[in-house]
């Protein structure tokens, strides 16, 4: 592998993931397709622009032409596709984009993997496809449960993903991570929209009793774990990505008011959202046995994500305007009035 298309590169992961690998390996190239869609961002990528290791195409993985052109062009020998529709609130509201993206936009690159030759496809998918698991942890042979639009748009990526090893023999994988946080991440995501809130002493809308369980994973973590499948994993399988920091929404909530100094009356308990899935957890001994680990400290990462949001206020400020402010009211205004 040398030559590598990550879609969805210039989101928060895809991001992440690119300046990773171009820090750790000399000799790849990658080259970056996005739609540039409200949370894709090339300011993510502002700091290896410049690098003739690395090139962007702007495209839709949807279109056909443009990730065949691309794949020609660049001699690409393997596909990392981040590129989806990720909010769970966002599904509820719209679910259509996220089967368009999501199932169809992956089944694109597949027929190009197939069409074209690669040496692997690995496919980033979410932990949110096995359900609500209210007890012990999911395992990568468990059945699927998706309880969101956003989580069902997923497993049915996943399946044609395993569905074209089987057919086709594309030499695919797959990883399902935890919930990430850490730079660069879209502040309507919980932990990022917390952090700039608080900054400005806004409302903390918590849904439901804020106990809900989720398992956490720096997004640097995450890029190690997506390496070491890539590098190592076996194709045709699953792999599970997990920080192993299982905590309840409102214990986080604490800790940023506490890194922030600001005060717990900033805590709004809001409406929950419709089939809001009450805990998560992953076992990932089948990805440490093939020598990964994730970073054991999770405050130590969340004060560093904290510290990120304080000294790049300008990049979550020219997001949190436009768009954003008209989505944020739909999801929240009423919310916030009851």
């Amino acid at each position: 592998m040398r030559n590598l298309l990550v879609t969805g590169g210039a989101g928060f992961i895809g991001s992440n993931f690119v300046r990773y690998t171009l820090q750790k390996y000399a000799d790849y190239h990658i080259v970056v397709l996005d739609k540039l869609t409200y949370a894709g961002n090339l300011d993510n990528l502002k700091d290896i622009d410049g690098d003739p290791r690395y090139a962007f195409v702007r495209g839709d993985i949807c279109d056909a032409s443009v990730v065949e052109a691309t794949m020609r062009q660049h001699n690409i020998d393997s596909i990392i596709n981040f590129a989806a529709e990720t909010h769970v609130d966002r599904s509820l509201l719209e679910p259509g984009g996220f089967i368009t993206t999501d199932v169809y936009g992956t089944y694109v690159l597949l027929e190009a993997a197939k069409t074209l030759g690669v040496e692997r496809f690995l496919q980033i998918s979410t932990d949110e496809v096995y359900g609500e698991v209210l007890d012990g942890s999911s395992k990568e042979t468990d059945n699927i449960a998706p309880r969101s639009p956003y989580s069902a748009s997923k497993a049915a990526a996943d399946m044609m993903v395993l569905a074209y090893n089987t057919s086709h023999n594309v030499p695919t994988l797959i990883t399902r991570g935890s919930n990430n946080f850490g730079p660069y991440q879209y502040p309507e995501k919980f932990i990022p929209l917390f952090i700039t809130n608080a900054i400005d002493e806004q409302p903390l809308p918590v849904y439901g009793d804020g106990r809900q369980v989720r398992d956490w994973i720096f997004v640097l973590d995450h890029c190690t774990g997506i390496d070491a499948v890539l590098h190592r994993g076996e194709t045709g399988h699953i792999y599970n990505v997990g920080g192993g920091h299982e905590k309840e929404n409102l214990d986080v909530v604490h800790l940023i008011l506490e890194f922030l100094s600001k005060p717990k009356h900033l805590i709004r308990y809001v409406t929950d959202r419709p089939g809001h899935d009450r805990r998560y957890s992953l076992d990932c001994s089948k990805l440490r046995g093939i020598g990964w680990e994730p970073r054991p400290d999770f405050e130590e990462a969340l004060g560093d994500t904290v510290r990120w949001y304080v000294d790049n206020e300008p990049w979550w400020r020219r997001i949190k305007s436009g768009e954003y402010l008209e989505y944020y009211r739909s999801q929240y205004g009423q919310r916030l009035v009851d």
